[in-house]
């Protein structure tokens, strides 16, 4: 099929499955971890800028949020403006960050590996540009 949609969702599936596997000893989903490596690289962050960097609105965001705040991955609490919620890992987040790394690197170069240096770099590129291109002007 040449339809982008469904091509590009078909592949983030099959990619996400390959991520939720190595992830599984954490008790981790591929999504989970995505959220917490964010949180660490940015240290502390509003929910608001975060469902920015992941494109998706903030009520989705706050959504995927309360399991890992649920489990002490990390805290939700008021931000410096009483309208923002700003979102910080734990200790147990942190630690989870650092355990998953190296997981998240053995599915890393599956991909890489497979489709090759190059190949890889162009296919970020050109995945940069779909979605600048969707997003319109």
């Amino acid at each position: 099929m040449a339809c982008a949609c469904g091509n590009l969702r078909a592949a983030t599936r099959a990619v996400t499955q390959l991520y939720d596997e190595v992830f599984q000893p954490l008790g981790l989903r591929a999504t989970q971890f995505s959220l917490l490596a964010a949180v660490d690289y940015m240290d502390t962050i509003t929910i608001t800028a975060l469902a920015e960097f992941f494109e998706m609105d903030r009520t989705t965001m706050t959504r995927n949020l309360r399991p890992l705040e649920r489990e002490g991955y990390l805290t939700i609490n008021e931000g410096q403006d009483r309208r923002t919620r700003e979102v910080k890992l734990t200790g147990q987040g942190r630690g989870a960050v650092a355990q998953g790394l190296p997981l998240w690197d053995k599915a890393q170069r599956r991909v890489v590996n497979g489709m090759g240096q190059e190949n890889f770099d162009a296919f970020l590129k050109q995945l940069e540009e779909v979605s600048t291109l969707a997003r319109g002007p």
